[in-house]
């Protein structure tokens, strides 16, 4: 397993489990993370959705990884697959992300894969899955979406 994947498997689980602590470690002091909706979170209000409560996920998973390296960045993009709830409505249960990652060797964190740290992420709807937007132009029995 590459340091790319162990850091995401990680960073998974952190997010799957709320652990505030190391998501602090794992994102850069400047990071931003936009929704599949548009709206932007800056780290603080990325870390305070898990500290509240308000968000919270059962399961929490990247599928069909894709890591590519440029010098001291990496670009990834993924599937990311999760059952979860954000104040007490379904989160949608795949969106496709892109994550920006520096390497980072003054990190906060001393573990050895901890030289990555992540610099933002973009997530996105996927057309047809559930709790994405219908698609635009079909009729209800073609959307695929339950609607």
């Amino acid at each position: 397993m590459s340091q790319i994947d162990e850091f995401l498997t990680r960073w998974t689980e952190a997010e799957r489990t709320a652990d505030v602590a190391t998501l602090e470690a794992m994102l850069t002091d400047d990071f931003v993370g936009v929704g599949p909706l548009g709206f932007t979170l800056p780290k603080p209000a990325w870390l305070g959705r898990h500290r509240s409560g308000d968000l919270t996920y059962e399961t929490y998973g990247l599928e069909e990884v894709d890591s590519r390296v440029h010098g001291d960045a990496a670009v990834v993009t993924a599937r990311q697959v999760a059952k979860g709830a954000f104040m007490g409505n379904p989160t949608p249960e795949q969106i496709r992300a892109t994550l920006s990652l520096v390497h980072d060797e003054g990190g906060a964190d001393a573990d050895a894969d901890a030289d990555w740290r992540i610099a933002g992420i973009h997530m996105s709807f996927i057309a047809g899955t559930p709790g994405a937007p219908p698609l635009p132009g079909l009729p209800p029995e073609a959307r695929g979406d339950g609607s």
